[in-house]
């Protein structure tokens, strides 16, 4: 009998506040290898903020592919339509209905995608909105006047 080797994150979740959904997303992750590999695929890192997601579909039509996005989840499905060409001696070559998930960090969406020589290309670009990048805080010269608070009482009609 196999044994599976599961990292144990219950001492993490002691010391940290706000990674409930990294460790979730690990826990995930180590259950899904072992699941299924088919199609394989790649995941390579373009630039600093490029990636591209390359997947053998070899037998695959642009029309029997469907790529979604919705929040930090991209989905990329196939279903091929089966074909009556004769009767099958062997059968080699896997053209088996999919559904492969990736988790997608936050402001990372879909470029394009593109279909070429059986494999399936999606670029994906992460896109920091400005409020959320690091900005540099000048120090001024000259002394710190803070400017007392007033609380103003609300006034008694009579």
């Amino acid at each position: 009998m196999a044994m599976r080797n599961e990292l144990d994150f219950a001492p993490l979740y002691r010391s940290s506040i706000g990674f409930d959904r990294v460790f979730n997303l690990l826990n995930n992750a180590q259950r899904l290898q072992a699941i299924d590999s088919w199609p394989p695929y790649d995941i390579v890192k373009i630039g600093e903020d490029d990636y591209r997601i390359q997947m053998a579909v070899a037998g695959f039509a642009e029309a029997d592919l469907d790529i979604t996005q919705e929040r930090n989840v991209l989905v990329v499905k196939g279903q091929r339509t089966e074909e009556k060409d004769g009767e099958y001696l062997h059968r080699g070559i896997a053209g088996r209905a999919f559904e492969r998930r990736f988790e997608l960090a936050d402001h990372v969406r879909v470029e394009n995608a593109s279909l070429t020589n059986g494999i399936l290309s999606v670029a994906l670009k992460r896109e920091v909105p400005e409020a959320m990048k690091p900005r540099k805080i000048a120090i001024g010269e000259g002394s710190f006047q803070q400017t007392p608070l007033q609380i103003e009482a609300e006034r008694q009609v009579a």
